[in-house]
């Protein structure tokens, strides 16, 4: 069964076409690689399905309706690319307010035992904004993952990360697909889409240019490493 549906789904902004007839589904329990150049559609096709864009025509659909936090079954997690968080609280209160808004019975244990996993237990009492970078994408991701959503859309989750904690990251990602959790992940590293991907959709101005199992990808394009059809399909594209 499927927990995303996406039907001939269009996206006009102003004059521009950014979406054009676009359907996928995402099978429950599935880790799939929505990928493509900067500009391809990927995030708007993300927004529009949480209900953040009104979709110009076609049907976008979260466990078979129109999804509604307020109503949902549902628990989504979303990590933007856009990373939010309240700069000038501490960590812990950040994390145990949003874990107090997802239901967690105890935020604060919780809280603390994720810290503790991703290396920033001894910062938990320091503001967000004295944190760096990469440290402030731990929090945001352990704010994504609280309350074990059944459907995860995690938008370039490692971005900026060093090879050592990309790597705890892409850990922490399986264990949540082992727990029954679909994964939608936007990700420019092929190689992070050969190891967890079930399936991927490419997508190139708004348009799928390839779409199945990672296996039938390849096959379609000869035989291919995903970073080969990648670079084929969007070589002549801004990255």
């Amino acid at each position: 069964m499927a927990i995303v549906e996406v039907k001939n789904f269009k996206m006009i902004f102003g004059n521009k076409t950014v979406i054009k007839d676009l359907s996928f589904e995402v099978k429950k329990g599935e880790i799939f690689g929505l990928l493509g150049s900067n500009g391809s559609g990927k995030t708007t096709t993300l927004r529009a399905l949480l209900g953040f864009y009104q979709p110009t025509g076609g049907e976008l659909f979260v466990d078979g309706k129109k999804y509604n936090p307020e109503d949902s079954l549902v628990v989504v997690g979303y990590l933007p690319e856009e990373r939010g968080l309240y700069r000038k609280e501490s960590v812990i209160d950040t994390m145990i307010y949003f874990g107090e808004l997802r239901g967690l019975k105890n935020p604060r244990e919780w809280s603390l035992k994720y810290l503790e996993r991703v290396g920033l237990l001894d910062k938990f009492n320091e503001k967000v904004e004295k944190l760096s970078g990469g440290q402030q994408q731990k929090v945001q991701l352990g704010l994504t993952i609280m309350g074990n959503p059944k459907l995860l859309i995690l938008d370039e989750p490692t971005k900026g990360f060093d090879p050592m904690n990309r790597r705890l990251l892409m850990e922490i990602i399986e264990e949540l697909h082992k727990k029954g959790a679909a994964i939608i992940m936007i990700t420019h590293y092929m190689d992070e889409v050969e190891k967890l991907c079930d399936r991927a959709l490419l997508l190139k101005d708004g348009v799928a240019k390839a779409y199945g199992t990672i296996a039938e990808i390849k096959k379609e394009f000869g035989g291919k490493s995903l970073e080969q059809i990648f670079v084929d399909i969007y070589g002549g594209d801004n990255e």
